[in-house]
């Protein structure tokens, strides 16, 4: 054996003996009892008390808005910290293109109103003395027509014209009394009054038109982004000028959130969901603030466990346990920044 390894093994000798000399002097047991009231005093030791980590958040948690149209952001009209109410614009989108849209819309529903109008109106009169007049010309062509081919047919008899001729003249004669038969369907067409079915297509063209200039108008609309609550802003992600996309994923423009109340999300261990209701007392404590007890109670027990969304700093922590959310409402004296980490106390039911 070497003399370092002689001497280490000495030295670790002399340190068991010491130990058992210190715990076998009278008094050891006192030490003892002032470890066993020190681990009393420490509430996470005390056996009617449910610990564990939690978060700070709004009541209405973090809502992030985006706009519901894409296009170039204008104006954010809201910054970090600002206080929102419900309606409020907090963001604008370019409206030029929207705007356009909603002329368009505008325009096809005046041209269907009016295509109604015309077909419920009828022809003009000067349509209907114009259809007549040609219905007249045509059947004066018809009869001199049907005159010169029985004067060919005379002629022929005569030998004094060609075959061709008269077959020409019949020909002629046809022509004209098809054009007769057409110009009166004409003249029929232009005094008849509109048809159901016209009728009834008309009204579905203007009724797609009036659809479509409201949807132009909710569009247009939209380019004015609006809090959804009254709240404070806690983040904003973007700013005039960038371009906001709304598909596949909408890009959030601020982040807002309702303070009049803060909760605390706590992940409760499976070992201990059996003491759990709602409206139990509990509270809040935080590295941040010292001793401080913030106090509040039970609102919300959740139905499933999951693994913990909560990390904390200790590095034993296991990460593969099983959690139920629970959720605690703090009075409204409690003033903590959203977010912070905390250790929550809940009383255990018997």
């Amino acid at each position: 054996m070497s003399r370092r390894t002689f001497g280490l093994l000495a030295a670790s000798l002399v340190v068991v003996a010491t130990t058992v000399l210190v715990v076998a002097r009278p008094g050891a047991d006192a030490g003892a009892a002032d470890v066993a009231a020190a681990a009393a005093a420490n509430p996470a030791h005390d056996a009617k008390l449910i610990v564990g980590p939690g978060r700070v958040e709004p009541v209405s948690e973090e809502i992030a808005v985006s706009g519901e149209v894409p296009g170039r952001l204008r104006a954010v009209r809201v910054d970090e910290g600002d206080r929102v109410s419900k309606g409020q614009v907090v963001a604008e989108v370019e409206p030029g293109e929207y705007r356009a849209r909603l002329a368009a819309a505008r325009a096809a529903l005046a041209i269907a109103r009016a295509e109604e109008l015309r077909l419920v109106n009828g022809s003009r009169t000067e349509e209907r003395d114009e259809a007549r007049a040609a219905a007249v010309q045509a059947d004066e062509i018809a009869q001199q027509a049907a005159a010169e081919r029985r004067r060919r047919e005379t002629l022929f008899a005569e030998g004094v014209i060609a075959r061709e001729e008269l077959e020409r003249a019949v020909r002629d004669e046809r022509v004209a009394a098809a054009r007769h038969v057409e110009q009166r369907q004409h003249a029929r067409v232009v005094d008849a009054s509109v048809r159901g079915d016209e009728r009834a297509r008309a009204r579905a063209a203007i009724a797609l038109a009036e659809a479509q200039l409201d949807e132009a108008a909710v569009l247009l609309e939209k380019t004015l982004v609006r809090s959804p609550v009254d709240g404070l802003v806690l983040r904003r992600h973007l700013r005039p000028g960038e371009s906001l996309a709304v598909l596949p994923v909408p890009s959030p423009i601020v982040t807002l959130a309702d303070v009049s109340a803060l909760r605390v999300r706590v992940d409760v261990d499976e070992s201990d969901i059996g003491g759990l209701r709602t409206g139990q007392p509990a509270y809040v404590t935080a590295d941040a603030f010292g001793t401080r007890r913030f106090p509040g109670r039970v609102v919300r027990v959740g139905e499933m466990l999951g693994r913990a969304r909560i990390r904390t700093d200790d590095p034993a922590e296991r990460i593969d346990h099983k959690v139920l959310e629970t959720l605690i409402e703090l009075e409204p004296s409690a003033r903590l920044p959203i977010g912070l980490r905390v250790d929550a106390f809940i009383t255990r039911i018997p």
